[in-house]
């Protein structure tokens, strides 16, 4: 299939977002005198990730979302907190982050000459905007499609609708979305009409219904897809 769109999601597929998590919200522990324990990390992310799968299924709002999860996890500390201006402050450290994951630089590097590359995310906007630049990844990308700006999220038809119509010359046919998500960049991709690559360095297992068109362990493979 000759592609020549081509959709990248952004965290934990071109951002190491683990790594940029822990910064912040070990960051946001020591503020509160919360030891940034691995059990804590681990206990925010897993908090932190329920809501996110919650806010892709349409179950919550995204204020709903960035509110909560802070109040949920700190409680478990016997502490309350207002979870706006913990998020205030969650951003602001994650603003500050942008480690990237392997190799991701030297292949759009490779595919900036030939392919039309797209970042499409469901993180939020000033976050998103800031480490794009920061890294320098930005000059990559002919547009950034964040949820927060489309009014809807991966995996819903409505956001994918909203990328297509605003890719000039959009054909699904020669159209690809890269992503390590299962629910958000492979389902919507896979619901939306076009080929998806699920970038899944960890090995996991994947549930019947959910279809890649291609499967990566490694970044550099998909030169091998594309070629």
């Amino acid at each position: 299939m000759p592609y020549k769109t081509l959709l990248f999601d952004l965290d934990d597929t071109l951002f190491d977002f683990k790594a940029a998590e822990k910064y912040a919200i070990s960051s946001l522990m020591k503020e509160l005198a919360v030891t940034p324990t691995e059990e804590n990390i681990q206990t925010y992310s897993q908090i932190n990730q329920s809501f996110w799968n919650r806010f892709e299924k349409g179950l919550i709002k995204k204020d709903v979302l960035l509110k909560e999860r802070f109040e949920t996890f700190f409680q478990r500390h016997q502490l309350e907190v207002n979870g706006n201006e913990m998020d205030i402050k969650f951003r602001s450290y994650l603003e500050k982050s942008h480690f990237l994951i392997e190799d991701s630089t030297n292949l759009l590097d490779s595919l900036f000459p030939d392919y039309d590359l797209y970042a499409v995310t469901n993180g939020v906007s000033k976050t998103q905007y800031r480490r794009l630049s920061d890294s320098g990844l930005d000059h990559y990308f002919k547009d950034v499609f964040v949820s927060e700006d489309t009014g809807f999220q991966k995996p819903m038809l409505e956001y994918f609708n909203y990328v297509f119509k605003r890719i000039p010359n959009f054909k699904a046919h020669n159209t690809l979305i890269i992503g390590d998500s299962l629910t958000s960049d492979i389902l919507g991709g896979q619901n939306a009409g076009i080929d998806s690559c699920w970038f899944n360095p960890h090995h996991l297992a994947k549930p019947a219904h959910i279809k890649p068109t291609y499967q990566i362990t490694d970044l550099k493979e998909l030169t091998t897809i594309l070629n």
